[in-house]
């Protein structure tokens, strides 16, 4: 499911997503960035950048989706691993 991020810039040029938007209007600050690699969304299929992050205290996946076009201001999109209704599960982690 895409999400809407506001994310910031490292002074390295590292995009780290701030606060996780869902489509309901529900949003979630990210408390810490725990890890940023290339990964495979294997519950929704795809690839980009996986986020591991901390959210309320609990650990959850966040991709980054670059975009193939080089060029104009669609860098990429961010979405999350999600098949069930937009709300926080029982163990109270997001996607």
């Amino acid at each position: 499911m895409y999400v809407a991020v506001h994310a910031s810039f490292d002074n390295l040029g590292h995009i780290l997503p701030d606060e996780i938007t869902w489509t309901d209007g529900t949003k979630f600050q990210v408390d810490r960035v725990l890890d940023i690699r290339q990964a495979a969304a294997m519950k929704a299929g795809g690839q980009g950048d996986r986020y591991t992050v901390q959210v309320n205290g609990k650990q959850s996946y966040l991709f980054f989706e670059r975009s193939t076009n080089i060029t104009g201001n669609v860098i990429g999109r961010w979405f999350v691993e999600r098949k069930v209704p937009i709300h926080e599960s029982e163990s109270g982690q997001i996607g």
